[in-house]
């Protein structure tokens, strides 16, 4: 496919995405009479409103380090409190976080995640005596968990033992983590662990069709509502593209600039990214990387990538420009539920190439605004990128 083919026009905004959350939300605090253990704690079906909420929610990350999920969950609480609406967030706090938390927000225990090059994250460990009388104190008519840890496991108990309603949203695929750490072997049990988790709510909320209709074929849950994504305009723009800061980093204004996007790590495909340039590179394709993240995988990616040129974090308006300077938006990964950065980059006039995987095939229009590919296949998406 040839660079910046034609694309439809986006005209998603964040307010539709929280008015689909809230939608859920509604449609399940008015059926709660017949929701067994949790009859009670709304307000009934014709008095709810949002400013009835009181709502505990619960975060594995809630602001420590900046990510796609966290970024909703912080619009969320700050819609939800603009609509008078009680929150407290419950997640592991850091001297230093990324950025400061919408909302009031209290630690639970945790220590460094126990994964080799993974310690930027942190593994929540459940509720202490603390946490639980921050919990009662707050009095919450509504438990939202958004991880299946120690921590959401601990909430969920918690709420079912006090009749109050659960609902969970699905932010990541867990179950295909192991594999990219060399231990695919345990997937099934992690399986099974978010199987029990997830059914143990009364309702959960995925950001894509594709992941809803995954996670019932999976038996995760029956009742799945769709909590989609918007995009900021203002920012995510074809207009953004900038030729002189293509220059100043390297690329020639005739040098078709692919582009990754996102934290640099191995969950994110960038194998599968690393071996289909590999393929472009042996057809004698010409090209540019372009890589626009950071990560603990940067130093493995930019050994495997020589050449490639790394223009590191990127946020706001610097993000809008370097996503729209590029030519094509390459995403192999198969662990996204939505992939708010495929969306950033339609919005940003590119044509995307992605595995034909939950979130990208709720995005991409095959064959007219990008292309879809089988997970894993190398070859293929250098095909696909090819002009």
């Amino acid at each position: 496919m040839g660079p910046r083919g034609p694309l439809a026009a986006l005209e998603l905004r964040a307010s539709k995405s929280i008015g689909n959350f809230l939608s859920s939300i509604d449609r399940f605090a008015h059926r709660t009479n017949s929701l067994s253990p949790f009859a009670i704690g709304l307000p009934m079906a014709n008095a709810m409103e949002t400013s009835d909420l009181r709502i505990a929610l619960f975060s594995g990350n809630y602001n420590y380090t900046r990510d796609g999920a966290n970024q909703a969950l912080n619009r969320l609480v700050g819609y939800l409190l603009r609509q008078g609406a009680a929150v407290r967030v419950f997640s592991p706090m850091v001297a230093e976080p990324d950025f400061e938390p919408t909302g009031e927000l209290f630690d639970v225990p945790n220590i460094r995640m126990p994964v080799k090059g993974r310690g930027e994250y942190r593994m929540p460990l459940g509720l202490n005596a603390e946490a639980r009388q921050a919990l009662e104190a707050f009095r919450p008519n509504m438990v939202h968990v958004s991880s299946p840890d120690p921590t959401g496991h601990a909430a969920v108990t918690w709420a079912r033992e006090r009749r109050i309603p659960v609902l969970a949203s699905v932010h990541t695929r867990f179950e295909t983590y192991p594999r990219y750490y060399n231990l695919a072997f345990i997937e099934p049990g992690i399986e099974w662990i978010l199987r029990r988790f997830y059914n143990r709510c009364c309702a959960l909320v995925a950001p894509s069709q594709s992941m809803i209709d995954e996670y019932k074929a999976m038996g995760m849950h029956s009742d799945i509502g769709l909590w989609t994504r918007g995009v900021d305009r203002e920012i995510f723009d074809p207009g953004k593209r900038d030729m002189e800061w293509r220059r100043a980093i390297g690329l020639a204004d005739d040098d078709v600039a692919v582009a990754f996007l996102g934290r640099l790590v191995m969950e994110k495909g960038l194998d599968v990214f690393a071996d289909s340039i590999a393929e472009l590179r042996r057809g004698q394709v010409p090209h540019k990387v372009l890589v626009i993240g950071d990560g603990p995988a940067r130093e493995w990616f930019e050994r495997t990538l020589p050449g490639g040129i790394f223009a590191g974090f990127q946020t706001g308006k610097d993000l809008g420009r370097a996503l729209a300077s590029a030519d094509i938006f390459f995403n192999p990964s198969i662990t996204e539920t939505f992939g708010n950065v495929t969306l950033e980059a339609m919005a940003s006039g590119l044509p995307v190439i992605a595995a034909s995987a939950t979130g990208a095939s709720s995005l991409v229009r095959d064959g007219e605004t990008g292309r879809l590919v089988p997970p894993g296949k190398a070859a293929l998406f250098a095909d696909a990128i090819a002009p």
